[in-house]
């Protein structure tokens, strides 16, 4: 697709996967949702993550508008990360998956298990 092509999507949910695609990006979302955090502290918060892709997820979060990113000027560097406006109302939009996760976190654990993942 070239760069000035709007996409087209199949359905809403289509669209909202193009923007939380991939492993890490609900994962920030739900971390952010309490407010905003520094690099360090998102970095602890979301487990397993390694700085390249950290980096690469907020930046293409940041370029689809759901999370801001506040450069202090401060030495040393001091960046926060926050949910704009469009991404408080996608984190909300979340929260029903983050319940039923929790819900049924043994038989997922179970179900894993069985299948040899993680």
């Amino acid at each position: 697709m070239k760069e000035t092509e709007i996409p087209s999507f199949i359905c809403g949910l289509d669209a909202t996967l193009r923007v939380i695609g991939g492993k890490w990006k609900p994962l920030i979302l739900f971390f952010l949702h309490d407010g905003a955090k520094r690099y360090g502290e998102l970095k602890r918060c979301v487990r397993g993550v390694s700085d390249k892709m950290l980096i690469q997820q907020l930046k293409e979060l940041e370029s689809d508008g759901v999370v801001s990113r506040a450069d202090h000027q401060e030495i040393p560097p001091r960046v926060d990360y926050a949910l704009t406006p469009t991404g408080r109302s996608l984190a909300h939009a979340l929260s029903p998956l983050c319940e039923w996760g929790t819900e049924n976190s043994d038989m997922i654990a179970s179900a894993l298990s069985r299948r040899g993942g993680k």
